[in-house]
């Protein structure tokens, strides 16, 4: 089994010009500010930065990630999920 990191941590896969994209990063911003969620980090890549992740995900951007590369979500914040592996740093 594999640990958890410390501190929360959820990478999304984006790309420029995508407003799905844009639309998911300001709804993980909304929820990290919501009282009572334990604090997150997010971290945005640019899959037409990297040919690799390019062709891993392409046309599903946004991609939510977590710290252990384990999908979380694609196109649409799925708060559910992203609550349910927060709490487990809890």
């Amino acid at each position: 089994m594999v640990a958890l990191p410390e501190t929360p941590a959820l990478r999304l896969f984006s790309r420029a010009w995508c407003h799905l994209c844009e639309d998911m990063l300001a709804a993980l911003e909304a929820l990290r500010g919501e009282p009572g969620l334990i604090a997150f980090e997010i971290e945005v890549l640019d899959v037409d930065a990297d040919p690799a992740l390019e062709e891993k995900y392409d046309e599903r951007v946004p991609v939510l990630v977590d710290a252990l590369g384990n999908e979380l979500c694609h196109y649409f914040l799925d708060t559910t999920k992203v609550r349910e592996y927060l709490s487990a740093f809890r």
